[in-house]
């Protein structure tokens, strides 16, 4: 009998994390970096603004070090819209537009809110104007370089391209970024009980497969590129031939689920030893997915070897594949929320948990998070209405309302949101 201790949480996220190099750089536009990570830091080679204007309608004026009295009776001389070229400004005053360039010699802007007219030309715009209000030197002026200055970093390496981020990109006059390569991932479902034809009518014994599609499109999401996906048979033969067809597609990582536990057609483990793969660990101390098996397939691919039970190969996605791309792209460690707890919690204190469950806004404003009912790993239903996952460590058995558990989100690139209130 194996009496064998079982690997902790901590130590297998070390294997992973040790075998999980980051993946080589190429460059794409902007508009293409979206979800990418960024390989180096971007800085900026311009000024923004680029030039000094204005942050408002109204007259553009001088003055020296001294402000422009109130009462003060200007003579219009010219008029700057955005979008004018460089002008030497001369006389008084000139009308400006907002973000118009300052013409050369004005520093301030005066609203025209607070200018009354005293004159105007023939075109019927001010000619002659008095100021109602005093006028600083750089009031409503927007400085060049007071968003962005140049060479000012603005874009670290690691960080994963926003949407948000294309504003400043473009405004910046970014034509290209270097990204990290997105990691290439295949699937394979395993189980002759499989169905993926959803109009299929399912035979007795049947089930259909909530795997592939729910695992295909959280890596997606999470940044990889799923470049081959296949359910197979519980047949030694065939799960190596389709293994054989993901490492022809040219992959970074392996998942499978399925065949990894202790059963009669739990073939993954010989067939990895049979084509010299390195199996680095096979079964952790968690809760769900206990079974989850690692390894290094001899041409370099990693493998994930994932329980079949939908909720166990969520968590073998969320805390040990996803951690995985971090690595692979250069991504920093995610840190967990620290919430209370909504309410009482008692786990087995042996294992780590990682529990289904749902962050929401008590009524005092503050969020708390509650741990779901059926936890079981065949239960589906209870993931679809968690928006975070509770991990509890091992060594810890019972927790009171109002512990600070650790709180992730459902995937590794989505904030934890309340989005509801609890009475």
């Amino acid at each position: 009998m194996n009496t064998r201790p079982l690997l902790d949480y901590a130590a297998a996220l070390g294997i992973v994390l040790d075998n999980s190099t980051r993946l080589p750089a190429e460059t794409c536009a902007p508009a293409d970096a979206v979800g990418r990570v960024l390989a180096e830091p971007v800085d900026s080679a311009v000024a923004l603004p680029p030039f000094d204007n204005s942050a408002m309608d109204g007259f553009a004026l001088g003055g020296g070090d001294a402000p422009v009295a109130a009462g003060a009776t200007l003579e219009v001389s010219g008029e700057q819209a955005a979008g004018d070229e460089n002008t030497l400004g001369s006389g008084q005053a000139w009308a400006i537009m907002t973000g118009a360039r300052l013409p050369d010699g004005f520093d301030r802007v005066i609203p025209v809110e607070q200018v009354h007219t005293l004159a105007t030309r023939e075109d019927g715009e001010p000619a002659r104007i008095r100021l109602e209000a005093a006028v600083r030197p750089g009031q409503n002026v927007r400085l060049a370089g007071s968003d962005v200055a140049v060479g000012e970093r603005v874009l670290a390496a690691g960080t994963r391209v926003q949407p948000r981020h294309l504003m400043l990109l473009a405004a910046l006059g970014v034509a290209s970024v270097p990204v990290i390569r997105r990691p290439r991932v295949a699937v394979l479902c395993t189980g002759r009980e499989l169905v993926e034809d959803a109009s299929t009518p399912l035979q007795p014994g049947q089930i259909r497969n909530s795997n592939g599609p729910f695992l295909g499109a959280q890596l997606t999401r999470s940044g990889a590129e799923v470049v081959h996906a296949e359910t197979v048979d519980d047949d030694e033969p065939a799960f190596e031939a389709a293994l054989q067809r993901a490492l022809a597609a040219g992959v970074d990582a392996v998942l499978t689920t399925g065949a990894v536990s202790m059963g009669r057609y739990d073939f993954v483990p010989s067939v990895l030893d049979r084509i010299g793969a390195h199996t680095l660990f096979h079964k952790v101390a968690i809760r769900p997915g206990k079974p989850l098996l690692f390894a290094r397939l001899a041409d370099g691919p990693l493998l994930f070897g994932l329980p079949g039970n939908p909720i166990s190969g969520a968590v073998g996605l969320r805390f040990f594949v996803e951690p995985a791309l971090r690595a692979m792209t250069g991504m920093g460690t995610e840190i967990a929320l620290r919430l209370p707890l909504a309410e009482p919690l008692r786990k087995k204190a042996a294992l780590r948990y990682h529990l289904k469950a749902r962050v929401s806004i008590n009524a005092r404003g503050e969020q708390v998070v509650r741990v779901l009912d059926g936890q079981e790993s065949y239960r589906i239903r209870p993931l679809a209405e968690a928006n975070a996952w509770v991990v509890v460590e091992a060594g810890i058995e019972t927790l009171a309302a109002g512990d600070r558990v650790a709180v992730f989100g459902m995937g590794h690139d989505e904030a934890v949101i309340a989005e509801e209130n609890t009475p």
